[in-house]
């Protein structure tokens, strides 16, 4: 018996099967899953109060660093106050030294002065006129026209140089007015080249202008005048001029004194008169080198050419 072909039908039990399982299998899902929350209402931010704090912080914050930028400028303006008073007291310890200094040194002046006074009012001032003095104290005449000095300028008198420019000043100033001076070192080299062999003017700049020359002198010399009288009695002691020699020392380094008086008795003699041409006067100082022989020369010195010596203290 022949089959008649089965026709072919999509809703057949087979296919109604698996439509109700998936189905099914999708209403258990839905059951057995866990509702979802509903969702809770959102509050609303107020953000006012937050901003007002935020205002007032950036106030305060420019309120501080307006504070900050016055104290710096405080702080610099006291700086500046404190640097001033310091130089103003640098300066002013500077003065009070300087002052200290030149009331020390006017001091010294005083009692260079006041020694030389005292032996001036002990001795009679007579022109050219030669007598009997106190071999200790004595005199010195200043009526001379002509002046020049002999400064010892050794290594030891240079370490006293202060002292020695100020008894220089001192012997210029008891002469109020002479016609001209000079100023060798003991081995007869000028303080002024120019002048050799003439006398300086002795005028108040003049005077001034060769003392601030005679502060920074820087010559070498042996500590004995023998060369020294040699030129000043050569070149400056003429027959018809009053003149006076000074010799300034602390020390005397020749072997002899034989030569420094047998210099002055040959050049310091006029052969007509006999008399001395120049009064050779001394002034002596004491440095650490000082050992005597220089006032011992010196006092014989002086004594026989009419002249004084003038022993300073230390």
């Amino acid at each position: 018996m022949k089959r008649r072909p089965r026709g072919f039908d999509i809703f057949n039990l087979s296919f109604l099967d698996v439509i109700s399982c998936g189905f099914g299998a999708i209403v258990l899902l839905v059951l057995i899953s866990k509702p979802l929350p509903e969702p809770a209402e959102q509050e609303v931010f107020d953000a006012t109060p937050l901003l007002h704090q935020l205002f007032q912080i950036e106030t305060t914050v420019s309120e501080l660093e307006s504070r900050l930028a016055a104290a710096r400028e405080d702080k610099a303006d006291k700086d500046l106050q404190v640097r001033k008073l310091r130089q103003l007291l640098n300066s002013t310890s500077a003065a009070l030294s300087a002052a200290g200094a030149d009331t020390t040194e006017l001091e010294s002046d005083l009692e260079g002065l006041a020694l030389v006074h005292k032996s001036l009012q002990r001795a009679s001032i007579r022109k050219n006129v030669a007598k009997k003095r106190d071999d200790e104290v004595g005199g010195i005449p200043v009526d001379s026209d002509y002046v020049v000095f002999i400064v010892d300028t050794s290594g030891s008198m240079k370490e006293i140089w202060s002292r020695v420019t100020r008894e220089v000043v001192n012997i210029i100033n008891i002469h109020p007015k002479i016609k001209g001076f000079q100023i060798l070192n003991d081995n007869g080299t000028h303080l002024l080249s120019g002048y050799q062999g003439k006398w300086i003017p002795d005028t108040p700049r003049r005077r001034q202008s060769v003392i601030n020359l005679f502060r920074g002198w820087n010559s070498a010399s042996n500590s004995s005048p023998v060369e020294g009288l040699e030129v000043a009695l050569k070149r400056y002691a003429r027959q018809r001029e009053n003149v006076s020699i000074y010799i300034f020392g602390d020390e005397y380094s020749g072997g002899s004194y034989d030569p420094v008086i047998n210099a002055l008795v040959k050049l310091n003699t006029n052969r007509i008169t006999g008399q001395n041409r120049a009064r050779v006067h001394a002034v002596g100082f004491i440095s650490n080198y000082s050992t005597g022989r220089f006032a011992t020369l010196m006092r014989e010195v002086t004594r026989r050419n009419n002249g004084t010596f003038v022993a300073l203290p230390r």
